[in-house]
């Protein structure tokens, strides 16, 4: 797979077969792909640059990307962190997605580091 993901590879993940939301999910992904290129910088060759060591970026990296800006693109309909749910009220969502974050090795799954 090669990075940066795309817009068609976030619709489809997200089976979204129209495009009337395509600017506001390209958006979403951009920032995503921006976010994880920033707290992933030195683990992963995101330039395709045949001369660094590091590796390409995995499958899993792409995924989580692909899912994280999913997250936000639907966030937007929720920006106080409730969703109302009609007759069975309003429910919180959660501020963080452990799948996510396994995904991208962030947070709580993040590698630890030596300064």
């Amino acid at each position: 797979m090669a990075w940066p993901p795309t817009l068609d590879q976030l619709k489809r993940d997200m089976k979204i077969e129209d495009d009337r939301d395509d600017e506001r999910l390209q958006q979403c992904l951009d920032a995503a792909v921006a976010y994880v290129e920033r707290v992933r910088k030195g683990d992963f060759n995101f330039t395709t640059d045949p001369e660094s060591e590091l590796p390409e970026p995995t499958a899993d990296l792409i995924l989580g990307t692909l899912r994280l800006a999913g997250r936000w693109h639907i966030r937007r309909r929720s920006p106080d962190a409730l969703v109302d749910m009609g007759e069975l009220g309003l429910s919180r969502i959660a501020t963080t997605d452990p799948d996510i974050e396994r995904l991208l090795r962030i947070g709580r799954f993040q590698k630890a580091r030596v300064g």
